[in-house]
């Protein structure tokens, strides 16, 4: 069996799981060995114990459902990191589709590694600013390799002004234009801060955002280039150096990211770990501060403790005492951490809807006005009757409708 890292394809293979994208799959059957190898597989080689990733391997009766399950959440190259690491026996046909897509996925984020810095240097000379992130910017930093994790799209935060400029030097570079339009220029969905481009020659996708929406996008704040900008700093990514986000930046828009999506995929609480196991300069009361002020201490919790939990994140005591204390994040995250692998993205139930529950108390006052639904209709007089001198406790109950028709959801 080879175990020798993966040479470099001339031609970028079709991933033997299937098309990537962003789209998560439906959730294959799961075997408890095969949940236990992943999250192994998570905590990264501190864990490595050969002898029981082995034992856990051997107990695996069917790899196409581990290889499906490691494709929903992929971490396919991870899997055969640590398993090439640590010289663990499996199935002959498991491990050639495993190093097959991992061999694609090293070709795909070389070519995105400069593609991106090609961009970079375009928009620079444009007089463009733009801070990358996630995609191969983090598996350079965070991950230190661009071997073990998906590169994903390129990611690109703009100042709004210059998403058209951006957008046109791109279409001059061989891109196409996903994201639909109104013809006065103005994009169909309100609520959505990105353009998508695609180059049909490779496949290789670009979006450029001007805004990063929050858990609940309607109340959340403005976070974009001027928040990141000024604390930025470098990284290096295939020999190129390229703007990077500071780490307490990184780890805020992770976990946004990752709340706002609903933890559906191991990767995505990988790379939380990651960069704070890679920070170990990170000043935990500065960015509790910060994230409380921006509305994120609820989901800055909530990832740091599956971060802790199902991928090893090793935090300060204290800190890690701080976010246990949020008896809301603790709840969440043990759900999430439940439904990881059986039922990956599905909200708890309860009264309060998730994204509600994700908001801290100063927000969750602003939500009251600002869905200036406030106003009774039709639909709340048919969800109690009252006599005419009580219609105004309509008022009242209102946003309790609304919050349990959401929650119904």
């Amino acid at each position: 069996m080879d175990r020798h890292p993966a040479t470099i394809p001339k031609s970028v293979p079709t991933s033997p799981f299937g098309p990537p994208g962003d789209a998560t799959p439906a959730s294959p059957p799961v075997e408890e060995a095969a949940c236990t190898l992943l999250r192994a597989v998570a905590c990264g080689p501190a864990t490595g114990d050969a002898r029981r990733l082995q034992a856990l391997a051997d107990e695996i009766r069917d790899w196409d459902a581990l290889l499906a399950l490691t494709q929903m959440h992929r971490v396919a190259p991870a899997l055969f990191a640590c398993l090439s690491r640590s010289e663990i026996q499996i199935p002959e046909a498991a491990w050639n589709r495993l190093h097959a897509e991992y061999q694609r996925n090293l070709l795909h984020n070389l070519s995105s590694a400069a593609e991106l810095a090609a961009i970079l240097e375009l928009f620079k000379q444009a007089g463009i600013r733009a801070m990358p992130f996630k995609g191969v910017v983090l598996a350079a930093t965070a991950w230190g390799d661009l071997t073990s994790r998906p590169g994903g799209d390129l990611d690109l935060l703009l100042d709004e002004q210059h998403i058209e400029q951006a957008t046109r030097l791109l279409r001059e570079r061989g891109y196409h234009l996903q994201t639909a339009l109104h013809p006065d220029g103005a994009q169909i969905e309100p609520d959505n801060h990105e353009y998508g481009l695609q180059r049909p020659s490779d496949g290789l996708v670009v979006e450029l955002r001007w805004r990063l929406d929050m858990v609940y996008g309607r109340f959340g704040r403005n976070l974009g280039l001027d928040w990141v900008w000024p604390r930025r700093g470098t990284a290096t990514v295939a020999g190129a150096t390229v703007p990077d986000l500071s780490p307490d930046t990184a780890l805020l828009i992770l976990c946004m990211h990752g709340s706002k999506h609903s933890w559906s995929r191991l990767v995505w609480i990988m790379d939380v770990a990651r960069m704070a196991d890679s920070s170990p300069d990170l000043d935990w009361t500065a960015l509790i501060r910060e994230a409380r002020s921006l509305g994120l201490g609820r989901a800055l919790a909530l990832g740091m403790l599956l971060a802790h939990q199902v991928a090893g994140a090793a935090l300060p005591p204290g800190v890690l005492a701080r976010f246990c204390a949020d008896r809301v994040a603790q709840r969440l995250a043990a759900h999430f951490s439940h439904s990881l692998f059986r039922a990956p993205g599905v909200q708890p139930e309860g009264v309060v809807p998730y994204n509600i529950q994700l908001l801290d108390f100063r927000d969750r006052l602003r939500l009251l006005p600002s869905l200036a639904l406030l106003r009774p209709n039709e639909h709340d007089r048919a969800f109690v009757s009252l006599p005419r001198p009580l219609h105004g406790l309509y008022y009242l109950i209102r946003p309790f409708r609304i919050l349990l028709n959401r929650s119904a959801r």
